[in-house]
């Protein structure tokens, strides 16, 4: 602080009046405190913050302490200590309380004057100042959201830009030099070293170049292009040129995209190693089916085909898979809903109906795959039912008992039919114990729960007293 070089001559007699004019126009609040930290008088120079600081009066005969806010009594005390201490004056942010048990903003310096000990507390209303931060911050935070948002624009277009198909490039209007390219493209520089600078026209022939040449300048001048067909250097693939103008920070850019013919082989490159499991998928035994999201086919290999009794894999593309899969309506439900829930499903048993009537006993593998619009579901259907089983002792086992008791419903009384299915369990029953036992009569008498002589008169009455007997036992 430096003070007035000459105040009692500057300033003359200055009585107590002039210099609470003085305080106060110096001031937006002033504070008379004592030596003992009281307030004892108080001045606004600003109409605003004294209406904003109503009940100040209450303030008169109470302790400097006693009307801030908690935070900031520390930084009174600290300000009547060095006031007190003669030190230079040091502004302080106080929480000033105001009406409503609120506070504002003030910046405080004590000061001084005359021998009594009285100290005068000039304060700066810092609500303008408040608001200027208040609105910098939330100016920064709008910056902050438009620039994610911009950022995150910019990657959704960066991916769309590198996973399209098709070539797509950014070129210099006037020198024609590669300014970006995606995947695709780049695969048509790739006998070029790396890094290094790439020139648009090195990828056609030499009779491509200049149609290609005499359609950007046509574009320079008139802002639209024709489509031109070229040939590739490389592979001598036929292209269509697409060329589009575009300005950015005050240069000229040109978009190009290079389009295959309908049906072109090379429209989708894929690796050597890709092709030749898709060859291996379209020509293995079992069926591999690919379905939209609601179960509508997109495509089918030939097992599937065959299996379907169709003839061909166009009359199975969009078409519901549960047309020929199991229960209509229930099979399908399932594996879409495992799918979308619990991720792959494996070995789901159930049947598949061809177009003529043939049913097959099928097991399923099913997993989600992500595509560009969106999920789509892959199905590995096997054929289940010509698996060659083991040879078995007895031929007649648990379908063909099924069947034969159930042909007897409608023909013969339920205690009949109890009486049947009793029989049928039973002779089951002594089968799998003769089996685990290895035919050791004794062993699956034993297991049975019954004796030697009964099981010999079951054997006998489900004619099974054929098999071989155990040395030293009677037949």
């Amino acid at each position: 602080m430096k003070a007035f070089k000459a105040p009692k001559t500057s300033l003359g007699n200055l009585d107590a009046e002039a210099a609470a004019i003085l305080i106060t126009a110096a001031a937006d609040i002033a504070l008379i405190i004592d030596e003992h930290g009281v307030i004892r008088d108080v001045a606004f120079n600003s109409e605003d913050l004294a209406a904003e600081m109503e009940g100040e009066e209450s303030w008169l005969g109470q302790p400097w302490l006693d009307t801030v806010a908690e935070d900031s009594r520390p930084k009174v005390e600290a300000m009547l200590k060095d006031v007190a201490d003669r030190a230079l004056p040091r502004w302080r942010h106080i929480n000033q309380g105001a009406g409503g048990g609120g506070s504002v903003p003030i910046l405080f310096s004590t000061v001084r004057v005359g021998e009594g000990g009285r100290v005068v507390a000039f304060g700066r209303d810092l609500r303008p100042l408040s608001v200027l931060q208040q609105r910098l911050v939330e100016a920064q935070q709008s910056i902050d959201r438009d620039y994610a948002r911009l950022r995150h624009a910019e990657t959704r277009y960066r991916m769309l830009f590198q996973l399209w198909t098709e070539p797509v490039l950014i070129l210099d209007a006037a020198t024609l030099g590669v300014l970006e390219a995606n995947r695709a493209a780049d695969q048509l520089f790739g006998r070029g070293k790396k890094g290094a600078p790439r020139v648009f026209l090195d990828i056609f022939g030499e009779r491509a170049r200049d149609r290609i040449q005499v359609m950007l300048a046509g574009m320079r001048a008139t802002g639209r292009a024709e489509d031109v067909p070229a040939l590739l250097q490389e592979d001598g693939r036929e292209v269509l040129v697409s060329a589009t103008p575009f300005r950015q920070e005050n240069a000229s850019l040109v978009l190009v995209r290079l389009t295959y013919p309908q049906g072109e082989a090379g429209a989708v490159v894929l690796p050597r190693a890709k092709s030749k499991m898709l060859r291996l998928v379209e020509s293995v035994p079992d069926a591999f089916v690919v379905t939209e999201q609601d179960g509508r086919i997109v495509t089918a290999n030939a097992a599937f085909i065959e299996m379907a009794q169709l003839g061909a894999e166009e009359q199975a593309v969009g078409q519901p898979l549960e047309r020929w899969l199991g229960q209509p309506g229930v099979e399908m439900e399932v594996l879409t809903a495992n799918l979308r829930q619990r991720g792959p499903v494996r070995l789901f048993a159930t049947t598949l109906r061809g177009e003529y009537g043939a049913t097959v006993d099928v097991e399923i593998s099913a997993v989600t795959v992500m595509n560009g619009s969106g999920p789509c579901f892959g199905f590995a259907i096997r054929d289940i039912g010509t698996r060659v089983t083991a040879p078995g002792r007895t031929v007649g086992r648990t379908p063909r008992s099924v069947e034969q008791l159930t042909e007897l419903i409608g023909q013969v009384p339920l205690k009949e039919l109890v009486r049947e299915a009793t029989d049928v369990i039973e002779r089951l029953c002594i089968e799998a114990a003769l089996e685990l036992t290895g035919d050791n009569r004794a062993s699956a008498a034993e297991m049975l729960g019954l004796s030697r002589q009964s099981l010999y008169v079951k054997l006998r009455r489900y004619g099974l007293g054929d098999l071989p007997a155990e040395n030293g036992e009677m037949g």
